[in-house]
């Protein structure tokens, strides 16, 4: 899938987002979701997944490539991207008759990038908004002053907050994507930098199993547009209205 460019420095502030055509919404970011012109979203086969157990290449591309500080102390711990039981994951959607081995299997979980991100509402500097043009929720590290607000409006657990300087715990640092400063929130971008460059997810392309498909949902042709409308899936939490970007194939 090619995309049009763009650069890194959409993710290093607000003026540069808006000089590459990735402005803000009107409102600061803070009203409902405005219409995107494509509106990209991802399928995660956990079907695929459990076919190669203790598999981590996905959580080890995105948070090499995004330099994710590596701490042990669950308290502490920064996540992109994890795993976590699918009974816990999808709780509330499970029939008492769900395979046994299904309940323990752990499954890939990130920011759902929502159609209706109450992080956006409640962030008071606009340090996080959702892109017009691709429907992606960003984070603006320079004006994240680390109420994490957010934090506790996100449903899923999808964003950490930087305890510590996360930069001596950063195993190998990729030189082309900036670091985080302690009292800053971070979160799984959809890999902006790397669509900008035509590429796929760091997570996608790791994938040695072809579970996880991105793409435009808007596009009909798109191969996720296919597989979503050939496949039964669902999302994590429905009866919340968020309306999440990432679906599950179980």
């Amino acid at each position: 899938m090619q995309l049009s460019g763009g650069s890194l420095l959409a993710l290093l502030g607000r003026e540069a987002a808006t000089a590459l055509g990735s402005s803000p919404r009107p409102d600061g970011g803070q009203g409902q979701a405005a219409s995107a012109a494509r509106q990209y979203a991802m399928v995660i086969d956990s079907r695929k997944c459990r076919q190669r157990p203790g598999c981590t290449k996905c959580l080890d591309a995105c948070h090499q490539a995004h330099n994710v500080p590596y701490i042990e102390d669950p308290g502490r711990k920064v996540d992109w991207i994890w795993e976590a039981p699918a009974q816990d994951v999808f709780s509330g959607q499970q029939s008492p008759y769900i395979q046994i081995t299904l309940k323990n299997e752990p499954v890939p979980v990130l920011c759902n990038h929502c159609e209706y991100p109450p992080c956006v509402r409640v962030c008071p500097t606009g340090a996080t908004w959702k892109r017009e043009t691709d429907g992606i929720v960003m984070m603006d590290w320079h004006r994240c002053i680390g109420c994490k607000y957010c934090i506790v409006a996100c449903p899923y657990g999808a964003r950490s907050f930087n305890f510590l300087d996360p930069r001596p715990y950063i195993k190998h640092l990729n030189a082309e994507f900036p670091t985080r400063r302690e009292g800053v929130v971070e979160k799984c971008n959809f890999c902006a930098e790397r669509l900008a460059e035509g590429k796929l997810p760091a997570c996608v392309e790791a994938c040695p199993e072809n579970a996880m498909i991105f793409g435009d949902i808007t596009d009909f042709h798109s191969e996720i547009s296919k597989l979503l409308r050939a496949r039964d899936t669902i999302r994590r939490k429905p009866e919340l209205g968020t309306q999440p970007n990432v679906f599950y194939i179980v």
